[in-house]
């Protein structure tokens, strides 16, 4: 059990590693000038990569609201339960988020996407919706990309397939946008 538990770490070490800092720092831009702009930000994933992103959204929303003395408008897509419900009976599951967007998001407003495969359809769906309808379109995903990594305009791969890996790098990923404005509170007006 050491030598797995060594190795695990290993692996997680080098997916951390593997953030791209470049693209992590085009992410925060895009963050700072939604705050700028009064935009909105949606976020959505699912399992795993939907509790990012209601981490993701709390963190943002709350933690780097608070230091910046400013509200980030950011939403979680995955935190409402009746809504999802809903849209998944009555449409179809591949529709909980494009279905919000439609209601929700408006020409320059973020819509960030998180998925290990890259391919998932219901977020695949709602970020052809908000490329083709002039939302700002950003996608966290692992070394497969999938199908995301090819529509959004902002990609941050984390360069593994393992989705327990994948999805601790992409939280540390989504700590890295909201830290950014919590331990740099000058920077963001």
């Amino acid at each position: 059990m050491n030598h797995w538990i060594t190795e695990y770490v290993r692996a997680q070490k080098s997916a951390l590693d593997s953030i791209p800092t470049d693209a992590v720092a085009r992410l925060i831009e895009t963050l700072r000038a939604a705050l700028k702009e009064d935009r909105q930000i949606f976020v959505f994933g699912n399992g795993g990569s939907a509790a990012n992103a209601s981490h993701f959204a709390t963190d943002l929303g709350k933690g780097a609201s608070d230091k910046v003395g400013k509200p980030f408008r950011v939403l979680s897509l995955n935190d409402n339960v009746s809504w999802m419900t809903a849209i998944g009976n009555d449409y179809a599951y591949e529709d909980v988020f494009l279905r919000q967007l439609q209601n929700y998001g408006r020409r320059g407003d973020v819509a960030l996407s998180l998925s290990v495969s890259g391919n998932s359809p219901n977020c695949v769906k709602a970020l052809e919706w908000a490329k083709a309808n002039g939302l700002r379109t950003a996608a966290l995903v692992g070394a497969k990309r999938g199908r995301m990594a090819e529509i959004a305009e902002q990609v941050i791969v984390i360069a593994d397939t393992h989705y327990g890996r994948v999805e601790d790098a992409q939280m540390g990923v989504c700590h890295l946008l909201c830290y950014a404005f919590m331990e740099n509170p000058e920077w963001a007006g």
